[in-house]
């Protein structure tokens, strides 16, 4: 287990918990963990015996936002480049799943929109409460709002402050997969096995494709896909897959 500002990083196997852990403080996200997440991630990304990241709350939250003093005590140039240290979860090439229970606000709900996988307990409460004190989403939240739940939901949602509870969330599109809160590690350890079935290939270019081409036009998008399809033939784990499918058997994936 590693230690870090406000957060620690746990291996077991292929999967890696990053844990955001500040007792007290409702799991605040503090400037320095924000450069630490980003490096943490991309070192998760190199590392070879990793397949899967979780990214959860200690205790009964997962993060009620940043450290929103931190923000006057950085430049204007720096906080107004804070997305691309939030985007660290949608650039690594594996499975990133958001275990989300309690409050996920702010930053929280920001780091959240850039995992692949949000799963929350049913006692869930997300939102952009910036607005109230005279900010704005400024992580990438406006932009991944919008883009997954449409502009006048998302609008509704920046625009008021206002929280979502894990049903609407679900009905919007916001999460994955709502479950009763004793229920989230299961949950989320059952996606991890499913997922782990699967060609590590296939899920990293499908993460690809679908991120790069969702907000492009649909030829381009056609195209991309089309090329990661042809990379995708010349692997082992493609043929096996093949293979195994006209054999009625179970795949054996390498990753290569």
């Amino acid at each position: 287990m590693s230690e870090h500002d406000g957060f620690r990083v746990e291996r077991d196997g292929g999967v890696a918990t990053i844990t955001l852990d500040v007792p007290g403080k409702l799991n605040r996200v503090s400037m320095p963990a924000r450069d630490e997440l980003r490096t943490v991630f991309e070192e998760l990304d190199r590392d070879d015996a990793i397949r899967f990241v979780v990214l959860t709350g200690a205790g009964d939250t997962f993060t009620a936002g940043g450290d929103i003093p931190g923000f006057l005590e950085r430049p204007a140039w720096d906080v107004s480049r804070l997305a691309d240290n939030v985007a660290a979860p949608e650039r690594c090439t594996k499975p990133v799943i958001a275990a989300l229970r309690g409050y996920c606000f702010g930053v929280g709900l920001e780091l959240a929109l850039a995992c692949d996988f949000r799963v929350a307990a049913d006692d869930v409460q997300l939102g952009f409460p910036e607005v109230t004190i005279g900010m704005i989403p400024g992580s990438g939240g406006t932009q991944r709002l919008a883009r997954l739940v449409g502009l006048g939901r998302a609008k509704d949602i920046v625009m008021r402050g206002r929280r979502v509870g894990a049903a609407e969330a679900l009905a919007l599109g916001l999460v994955t997969e709502v479950v009763e809160a004793h229920e989230l590690d299961a949950a989320v350890a059952g996606l991890v096995e499913e997922l782990s079935h699967h060609s590590p290939l296939a899920l990293a270019m499908a993460k690809r494709v679908l991120n790069l081409a969702y907000s492009g036009p649909l030829p381009i998008g056609l195209e991309l896909e089309g090329l990661a399809y042809g990379l995708l033939r010349q692997t082992h784990d493609f043929r096996e897959g093949v293979e195994a499918f006209a054999e009625k058997r179970t795949p054996e994936f390498r990753g290569e």
